[in-house]
C-alpha cells in the first residue's frame, strides 16, 4: 500500500473543493486493473452522535463471493457533514481499515459516488487517487446529473449525465426496486464498473461486498459474529 499520507484532513470548505478540483485531475477513467481476484466493499457509519467515524472494509475472493478478509477502524470525525465534501469525513477511518487488511484487494466497491460528483471527485476518486487501487462509486442515491426515465425491469440502464458529460449509470439490480447510481472511481471504464457490479450481484439490491461492508459498518454484532465464523476467527 502506497503512503497515504498525502494531504490534511483537517481543511477550510473552500479549501476542501479546491483540493477536489485538483485532486480530480489525477483519476484515471480507463481500464487498468489488474487481473481480478479479490473485491473489497467499503462503508462507513458514525458513532457518539457522529463524533466518530467508524469504517468497514469486507475483501470477498472474486468471482465466488466468499469472504476472504475483514477490517473494522475507528478515527475521530474531522469534518462535519456537508454535502459534496463527505469523502473528507470519511476517508481517514477508511484508510485506516484499508490499512489493517491481511488480504489486499483488487478492486474496490465504495458506499458513495465516483465521478458523479459536482466536481468529479466523490469517496470512491479520493480513496482511489490516495491508495492506488482501482475502484468504483455505487451510490444508494443520485448526488447530481440527469438521466432518461429507467424502465422497472432488472437489468435496465441508463445514462447519468451532467452538463453534457458522461458521468455515471443508473442500473436496477432487481425488479421495481431502487435503482444504483454506478460511476468510475479510478482506475477503470465505466462500462467495467457496472460489469463488476452486475457480477457481485445475488439475490439483493446490492452487492454483496456492499452488503458485507454495510453490516460491518454499521456495527451490527450479528455481522461481526458471522464474519469471524466464516473466517474462523
Amino acid at each position: 500500500m502506497p503512503d497515504l499520507d498525502l494531504h490534511c484532513w483537517d481543511l477550510s470548505y473552500a479549501e476542501a473543493r479546491t483540493l477536489q478540483t485538483t485532486l480530480a485531475r489525477q483519476v484515471i477513467q480507463y481500464d487498468d486493473l489488474p487481473e481480478v481476484r479479490c473485491v473489497a466493499g467499503v462503508d462507513v457509519g458514525f458513532e457518539e452522535k457522529g463524533s466518530v467515524t467508524r469504517a468497514a472494509v469486507a475483501v470477498l475472493a472474486f468471482p465466488g463471493l466468499e469472504l476472504l478478509d475483514y477490517a473494522v477502524a475507528k478515527v475521530p470525525t474531522l469534518m462535519p457533514y456537508i454535502p459534496g465534501l463527505l469523502s473528507f469525513r470519511e476517508c481517514p477511518a477508511i484508510l485506516e481499515a484499508l490499512s489493517r487488511l491481511s488480504v489486499q484487494p483488487d478492486l474496490l466497491f465504495c458506499d458513495g459516488q465516483g465521478i458523479a460528483h459536482p466536481r468529479r471527485f466523490g469517496v470512491a476518486c479520493h480513496i482511489g487517487v490516495l491508495t492506488g487501487l482501482p475502484a468504483i462509486g455505487v451510490a444508494k442515491s443520485r448526488l447530481c446529473g440527469k438521466s432518461e426515465i429507467l424502465p422497472e425491469e432488472k437489468g435496465a440502464r441508463v445514462e447519468l449525465w451532467d452538463d453534457n458529460e458522461l458521468i455515471g449509470s443508473v442500473v436496477r439490480t432487481r425488479t421495481a426496486v431502487r435503482p444504483l447510481y454506478i460511476s468510475i472511481g479510478h482506475r477503470i471504464s465505466l462500462n467495467t464498473a457496472v460489469h463488476y457490479v452486475e457480477a457481485c450481484l445475488t439475490r439483493y439490491r446490492l452487492p454483496e461486498t456492499t452488503r458485507w461492508a454495510d453490516a460491518l459498518a454499521s456495527n451490527r454484532g450479528q455481522a461481526v459474529i458471522r464474519a469471524n465464523q466464516v473466517l474462523g476467527r
